[in-house]
């Protein structure tokens, strides 16, 4: 096992310590989350809500109960990965272009838990990574032009149709000042879904894997 996987299976590992057992969890998507994916039935879930298809997947090979959001009021927990987190705990998400699902479940639940390793921690969002922008496709030319408007310069994930039918834009050289307003300003034009900037609905904690530990981090 790679290093890097190592530190994702630890941070897997730490978080069923803050996680409920025998709840409702929502569930994300991505390298790190499937690590976790494998630990979950040690928590005896009541069910398990998921952010994507290949999380239903996996949830259900283990027996575990994969229901519909529209079942529920409200989740008791959400864990997922990140592409990036800062002290905030505002994260960009979207690498695995899940970003809308992820984000509505995240939005319902009463604890989010984000599992990263310390490459995923930074001091400004961005600056390493694009913000992923899930986009109705009519609207990809449309919204890219107002994209540059903004200062970013989005690029086209070629090949890639989400979960819901949609495209995805990616967008570099953005200058995160404040993430919160970015987040919505991108999500105020027409033709976008959502984006990938995660402030308005930060995480509650975040368990960053390091060389030496686990480190458990909140909003300074």
């Amino acid at each position: 096992m790679s290093s890097a996987d190592a530190k994702k299976q630890a941070a897997a590992q730490a978080a069923l310590q803050h996680l409920p057992k025998g709840g409702i969890l929502g569930v994300g998507t991505g390298s790190t989350v499937n690590f976790l994916i494998e630990l979950l039935p040690e928590l005896q879930l009541e069910a398990a809500v998921a952010s994507s298809k290949a999380t239903e997947e996996r949830l259900k090979k283990l027996g575990i109960e994969v229901i519909d959001l529209n079942q529920v009021g409200s989740l008791d927990a959400y864990v997922d990965g990140a592409d990036e987190i800062d002290c905030n705990m505002h994260m960009i998400k979207g690498g695995g272009a899940a970003l809308t699902r992820e984000k509505i479940v995240a939005s319902v639940a009463e604890k989010f838990v984000c599992i990263v390793d310390d490459s995923k921690w930074v001091e400004q969002l961005g600056r390493a990574f694009p913000v992923p922008v899930e986009v109705i496709p009519m609207a990809r030319s449309a919204v890219a032009r107002k994209i540059v408007a903004l200062g970013g310069d989005p690029a086209y994930r070629e090949g890639v149709i989400t979960d819901n039918g949609n495209v995805i834009l990616d967008v570099h050289n953005f200058n995160i000042l404040s993430a919160t307003e970015l987040e919505q300003k991108l999500n105020n034009i027409a033709g976008v879904v959502t984006n990938g900037i995660f402030a308005q609905r930060p995480a509650d904690v975040a368990i960053v894997a390091t060389s030496n530990g686990i480190d458990i981090r909140t909003a300074v």
